[in-house]
């Protein structure tokens, strides 16, 4: 891990988590949701970790990242996120990345493994190498829609947990395949929901959106694809 003290924050579609690399055992969290706005996530940041003190900041968001930047709008969050400088505005050296390519940072252990967030949407994420490849899996065609609007949470409250659970036992057999990945992890809020994982499928830890956050700033680790 980095020797200075990082702060990782995972914003998602209902809370926003954070939890620092040093000193505390545990995340602190608030609510987020459609309306939730980036000057209004690092307002919240601030208040709840005032008492903490961290060097640098580690941001995990539901959208596609390039060179620490949003490039198009979280499809469950509020607007303004586009271009957005955190690093101006928690004043602190801030690296920004997609919230599935950083649970799946935090999830590695070797190999290629393919992340998938089972949360409000559908996050997703390759790992080949220790390298992260951040993916919009959830948006490709799947029976009379997407992926996501299956296996995230609306899928989930249309469909009832039964066909919900065959949707998700589907999506990992096809994105599986057409990845070639050795192995998958199943990380957000709803993976432990899913029962009767293949062999070759575990669920990620809780806080491994956290360690990914960490080992963003770990000079042992290799960049990031963006």
């Amino acid at each position: 891990m980095a020797e200075r003290s990082i702060l990782a924050v995972d914003v998602g579609g209902s809370h926003v988590k954070a939890l620092v690399s040093t000193g505390e055992s545990g995340h602190r969290r608030f609510v987020s949701g459609p309306e939730l706005e980036p000057r209004q996530m690092v307002a919240g940041v601030v208040e709840l970790t005032k008492d903490w003190a961290y060097e640098a900041v580690s941001i995990g968001i539901p959208a596609p990242i390039h060179t620490n930047r949003v490039v198009t709008e979280p499809v469950n969050l509020g607007t303004g996120w586009v271009g957005f400088d955190f690093h101006e505005a928690f004043g602190l050296p801030t690296k920004v990345i997609n919230d599935a390519a950083m649970q799946a940072l935090g999830s590695y252990e070797g190999g290629k493994m393919l992340f998938l967030g089972l949360g409000t949407g559908l996050g997703s994420a390759l790992v080949v190498e220790h390298v992260v490849v951040p993916m919009e899996l959830g948006h490709l065609p799947f029976r009379r829609a997407t992926f996501e609007d299956y296996v995230g949470q609306r899928g989930r409250d249309r469909f009832g947990k039964k066909k919900w659970r065959q949707a998700v036992g589907e999506t990992i057999e096809r994105l599986s395949a057409a990845v070639e990945a050795d192995y998958i992890v199943l990380g957000g809020g709803n993976a432990k929901r899913v029962t009767d994982l293949p062999a070759n499928v575990r669920l990620g830890a809780n806080d491994n959106a956290f360690v990914g956050g960490f080992r963003l700033w770990d000079p042992a680790m290799p960049a990031t694809v963006d």
